[in-house]
């Protein structure tokens, strides 16, 4: 198995927040994050996707489709918005990176063969990041 990586990028705001939690609450969980005015961060994603390599192709995955995928699933989706008003997977789903990386997981891995393997590693800042893999 070979495992190739794709990186994007995306530019979003959020807010951390618990609507049936108090000021107070949210903000001894979450800290700043929880601003009412919301946040926001340059994300970085790499997009990790496993399988055989095809004997004709010489490819896991053409990067040209993986590239597409990715511009059409998340970086149109995601970048220049206010997570929690405009996207409609954060409506209900509080943003934290684990909850932005999970719903990337699924976007993207609806356009997958099912004989890839998928995981995303998302960068909310250079020190703070999560990988979320499904089996």
């Amino acid at each position: 198995m070979t495992t190739v990586h794709r990186k994007a990028h995306f530019n979003a705001a959020h807010r951390l927040f618990r609507p049936d939690w108090d000021d107070a609450k949210n903000a001894e969980i979450f800290g700043k994050c929880s601003n009412p005015n919301y946040h926001g961060h340059n994300y970085e994603l790499v997009v990790h996707v496993t399988g055989d390599i095809d004997p004709e192709t010489g490819f896991v995955i053409d990067m040209k489709i993986l590239k597409q995928i990715i511009y059409e699933e998340v970086e149109v989706a995601f970048d220049h918005k206010n997570l929690n008003v405009e996207v409609a997977e954060f409506r209900n789903l509080n943003p934290t990176a684990e909850n932005i990386a999970k719903v990337i997981w699924h976007k993207i891995r609806k356009k997958l063969d099912r004989a890839l393997t998928l995981s995303v590693t998302l960068y909310e800042t250079p020190r703070n990041f999560v990988t979320y893999t499904e089996n």
